[in-house]
């Protein structure tokens, strides 16, 4: 079956679209393409929070995800008509792996947006979408829901792997020499791109929205005493699973950085040494080898700084880019919800319990009928 995959995630740095041939023993990744928000739709997402913004963004977002399926396939010189179905992820715009509801009860709860019924009817594809609900309801935290796609793209017989996911959020997904499905440990390490990008942004007044190739990085000077400061932060405390967001490291956190008074390259390179440190300390708790294989996805592996110091962290342990396995780096969690829609097509389950803490595997997402 040929499926396409959406993706836009937390660095809100556009939408990915990867078109997928999958079967039960195969995914062979056929076009992507990686189509950036126009800049007032990306400034309205990094703002939202009235429901009238929410509902316009959402139907919005339906007619960009569909622009960016026909796209793809246009540049892929692929048919619309050979799409049979389309796994649509949709734009975070709130996540909270845990907290307390009005009723006074502990839950999680999100909200992706995107509406998948625009999607449907402009392209005339079935449409899965809303999949991190489905884990909520039976008790996860809907996050992260790409660790089964990891084990069935990475594992090893005999070797430990941690797939690493370097977006706004970094994740690792740990498969230990010949796990099974229910042995897998995934979860958010913390921030990964979110907070270099939003000091980027701040430093060069939006012209610039990453540190290309980690350069200011390198020129700043990495402040001690703050780096001792965000390393106690509580969320390293929390046990896995867990899952983390906007609410731990998102404007609030950047804030209080700026405020520091701390020069603005300097201030950069803190924050990457304390992405890469946050991403090798989750690695090294949670593996049970002294060395093995970190298979990299995600914006991040471009950051040829944070992916030195994170090598510096891990040593002896081996990076590795997904290329190196065939799925092209940036594409790789798109390609995941192309999997995942069609585990959801074929009525099999898409999350692991042990990485999201649901009491179950089920069946993920919602299916729009074109």
């Amino acid at each position: 079956m040929r499926v396409v995959g959406i993706m836009s995630g937390t660095s809100l740095d556009g939408i990915d679209v990867a078109v997928v041939d999958i079967n039960r023993t195969r995914v062979e990744p056929v076009a992507f393409r990686s189509v950036p928000y126009p800049k007032a739709v990306r400034d309205a997402l990094l703002g939202v929070s009235l429901a009238a913004e929410i509902s316009r963004l959402n139907f919005l977002l339906g007619d960009l995800y569909a622009d960016a399926v026909i796209a793809t396939c246009r540049r892929g010189r692929l048919r619309l008509g050979s799409i049979e179905l389309i796994g649509l992820h949709g734009q975070t715009v709130f996540h909270e792996g845990t907290a307390v509801d009005y009723l006074g009860r502990r839950v999680a709860s999100t909200l992706q947006i995107g509406e998948a019924a625009v999607v449907a009817d402009r392209t005339g594809v079935r449409v899965i979408s809303n999949f991190r609900e489905r884990d909520i309801a039976a008790g996860g935290r809907g996050a992260p829901l790409v660790p089964l796609v990891d084990y069935l793209l990475f594992r090893h017989r005999g070797m430990c792997r941690v797939a690493l996911n370097i977006g706004g959020i970094a994740n690792i997904t740990v498969l230990k020499p010949g796990a099974k499905p229910e042995e897998v440990i995934a979860y958010d390490t913390g921030p990964g791109n979110m907070v270099i990008d939003a000091l980027v942004r701040h430093m060069t007044e939006r012209r610039e929205s990453y540190d290309r190739g980690g350069r200011i990085a390198r020129s700043g000077k990495v402040n001690g005493e703050l780096l001792e400061e965000l390393r106690r932060h509580p969320y390293f405390k929390l046990k896995p699973p867990k899952t983390a967001g906007r609410e731990q490291f998102g404007q609030e956190f950047v804030s209080a950085l700026i405020g520091t008074g701390i020069p603005l390259p300097d201030l950069i390179a803190t924050a990457t040494e304390f992405t890469s440190w946050s991403i090798a300390r989750a690695t090294l708790d949670s593996t049970p080898n002294s060395n093995g294989e970190v298979v990299v996805s995600g914006g991040g592996i471009h950051n040829r700084w944070l992916i030195r110091r994170l090598q510096y962290y891990l040593a002896p342990w081996k990076i590795k880019s997904t290329a190196e396995f065939g799925v092209d780096p940036d594409a790789k969690e798109a390609i995941a919800f192309a999997v995942l829609a069609y585990r959801t097509f074929r009525q099999e389950p898409g999350n692991l319990p042990s990485a999201t803490g649901a009491r179950r595997a089920v069946i993920l997402g919602k299916s729009t009928l074109p």
